[in-house]
């Protein structure tokens, strides 16, 4: 470990993880309460809301140029809306907690693969190799798993798009984004996500929501655990040149979300597909794993 490292940078990861693996399982038990798009919604305008007050609390710098909140928005963009709108819409389609979360693992391999178009950084074989075993991994799971519950073309459509939206937000990130607090970061991508929603929700939903004490409670651990603490250590994380720290860890986000989802929604992962999880995760952690020094 660097003695020169923060603390809150080695705790980060491991929370950072947490939180990220039963969001899948909590955000799938929303959409019993709401639409996605209008849950979604909900969930960012508090986020906009506790921001706004933070933002006049602190007072802190805003960006100085417009390329800079340029790139604060293509980030808001492909994170917030892209890649959470369409995991939730994957799951109103079906597709199961762990699976989406498993696909979404894939996520620091293919940023690793397409790094060198990006930021230069060179691809070496343990990346496509781990690749090919993350892929072959989330086979054997949707192929298990659609013996207890038909996958459906339009889920995976929605988790493949999901998968693009997380991935380019990342790129994007580690190359143009800077040191900005991480208040004005998240106001700026949250705003850009929750405007770039709302059209798409009042054409497209009734926008209708079932006002429980279970819905308020999920809601609320998306609008705090995933948004604003979550995302603020993963944004912090990537700006700190230490996204290697939850990429090599991010090969537990499936197992985890698969327990969440089997005590939260009752979805059972079946034996075999265990296995399945075991060489995604062996692919995961190969192709994120630092080299010997």
């Amino acid at each position: 470990m660097n003695p020169e490292k923060p603390l809150w940078l080695v705790i980060a990861p491991v929370l950072f993880l947490i939180l990220w693996s039963g969001g899948y399982a909590v955000a799938k038990f929303g959409l019993q309460f709401a639409e996605p798009l209008t849950l979604l919604v909900l969930r960012y305008l508090f986020v906009v809301l506790f921001m706004a007050i933070l933002f006049v609390v602190l007072k802190p710098p805003l960006p100085k140029n417009r390329s800079d909140w340029f790139h604060l928005a293509v980030v808001g963009l492909l994170i917030q809306a892209v890649y959470f709108g369409m995991c939730y819409l994957a799951f109103r389609a079906g597709v199961a907690a762990a699976t989406v979360a498993l696909l979404m693992s894939l996520q620091p391999i293919l940023v690793g693969i397409m790094a060198p178009g990006w930021t230069g950084e060179s691809v070496g074989w343990r990346r496509w190799a781990g690749l090919s075993l993350g892929l072959l991994g989330t086979a054997v799971v949707i192929i298990t798993r659609s013996q207890i519950e038909a996958p459906t073309l339009i889920g995976f459509f929605f988790a493949a798009l999901a998968l693009i939206g997380i991935t380019g937000g990342t790129l994007w990130e580690k190359k143009f984004g800077l040191s900005h607090h991480p208040v004005v970061a998240n106001l700026v991508g949250f705003s850009t996500a929750l405007v770039c929603i709302l059209p798409f929700m009042f054409f497209l939903e009734t926008m209708q929501v079932n006002w429980t004490w279970e819905f308020s409670a999920a809601l609320a651990y998306l609008v705090i655990g995933n948004s604003v603490i979550a995302m603020g250590l993963l944004l912090a994380m990537i700006r700190a040149g230490d996204v290697s720290s939850v990429s090599a860890l991010f090969f537990l986000v499936p197992p985890l979300a698969a327990l969440v989802a089997w005590a939260l929604l009752g979805e059972i992962m079946p034996t075999f597909a265990w296995f399945g999880m075991a060489i995604a995760a062996a692919g995961v952690y190969l192709a994120t794993r630092r080299n010997p020094a």
